[in-house]
């Protein structure tokens, strides 16, 4: 027999600060990501994060959602992005995915979105027939770095045993590609690197339209979903650790030394991304200057991209340090029941980080 429990925001505290989430099988959720739901500044207290599906008494499964909201005509819209749904495998075939998802569907009226999803979670949700493709964005993952050694195995499992004549090719590559870019040097503009975003920032950032403000990333930035650190995570199956995982905030001035471009940059083992970005055209160019040297500096292996502007600029860029460049796309599925609710013409003007897609 299954059942189902909701936790909503107080819920969800007593469940992770009591321990119980550590003592099934499998976490529903890790400690650090439970908080930065919790401090989540749209979440309201009485809205459902996190669903649990007990089959028998046994801890079957989960499905996770990170609440949000829209201004339409001036009135706050609440909606919600999935952000983790798990099954464990002693439980499939019994439709606790589906049950979990509906339950979710029943909590938020519908007003669902799910975007960065797997190829299984994707046929998933286009099964259950609720689902419409919208707003989708174009991107671009530029690599800077040879990286053979990971992503052939990766790939190719076979081929793991020759890893070391790929770490020998690449470390070949790499020495070359860094004499290459040895003239990308620190840029002669001012720029400021900080742990979170300050006033001036924040009153930069009034002057264009984001779905989130200030407070609102000073908040992810301080309660991240990923932890720095070699510890790995058995018991929970998303992102919970990396080697290396942090958050810059960038401040880019001109020649008059006045504010031309602040963004969020987030690297995690070396692949970058750019989950904010506040700047008018002009000042694209000094921060692609400090970009170059960024990714230099930091031996970034790939940044992905879906700044539209930005990745105009990069295109005609003659010293943006890339050695190659794919074209992608981030699909979005919006539960039909929320396409209703919008008004036509509608544009959600969503940013690389907007959803969870900055938290991991």
């Amino acid at each position: 027999m299954m059942e189902l429990k909701t936790l909503n925001k107080k819920e969800l505290d007593d469940f992770v600060s009591s321990g119980d989430f550590s003592n099934f099988d499998f976490l529903p959720i890790s400690e650090h990501r439970a908080k930065s739901h919790i401090r989540n500044l749209k979440a309201l207290d009485n809205q459902t994060l996190l669903v649990l599906a007990f089959y028998d008494g046994k801890l079957a499964g989960y499905v996770g959602c990170f609440p949000d909201n829209y201004l339409i005509d001036g009135k706050i819209f609440h909606y919600a992005w999935l952000s983790t749904l798990y099954v464990s495998e002693e439980f499939r075939g019994k439709r606790i995915a589906k049950t979990l998802l509906n339950k979710m569907f029943e909590e938020y009226d519908g007003n669902i979105i799910a975007t960065e999803f797997t190829k299984e979670a994707e046929s998933l949700y286009n099964m259950l027939g609720v689902f419409q493709y919208a707003f989708p964005k174009s991107g671009k993952r530029y690599y800077f770095r040879s990286d053979a050694a990971y992503i052939i195995p990766a790939k190719k499992p076979g081929l793991k045993s020759v890893k070391p004549v790929f770490q020998l090719t690449d470390a070949a590559a790499n020495s070359l590609i860094t004499v290459k870019n040895s003239s990308i040097k620190k840029p002669s503009l001012r720029f400021e690197i900080l742990d979170h975003i300050d006033t001036e920032s924040s009153e930069w950032m009034s002057k264009f339209r984001s779905r989130r403000n200030a407070d609102e990333i000073n908040v992810f930035i301080k309660n991240p979903w990923v932890i720095q650190s070699k510890k790995k995570e058995e018991k929970y199956l998303f992102s919970s650790y990396a080697e290396v995982f942090k958050y810059v905030w960038v401040k880019v001035y001109d020649a008059h030394n006045a504010l031309s471009a602040c963004s969020l940059l987030q690297l995690r083992d070396g692949n970058l991304k750019i989950p904010y970005l506040f700047s008018e055209v002009p000042g694209l160019d000094h921060f692609i200057d400090f970009l170059s040297y960024f990714i230099v500096k930091n031996k970034v292996k790939t940044l992905t991209s879906y700044q539209q502007e930005l990745n105009k600029k990069l295109e005609e860029s003659k010293t943006f340090p890339k050695i190659y460049k794919r074209d992608f796309e981030r699909r979005y599925l919006f539960h039909k029941q929320l396409i209703e609710h919008l008004p036509k013409g509608f544009d959600p003007e969503y940013q690389d980080g907007d959803g969870d897609c900055m938290m991991t």
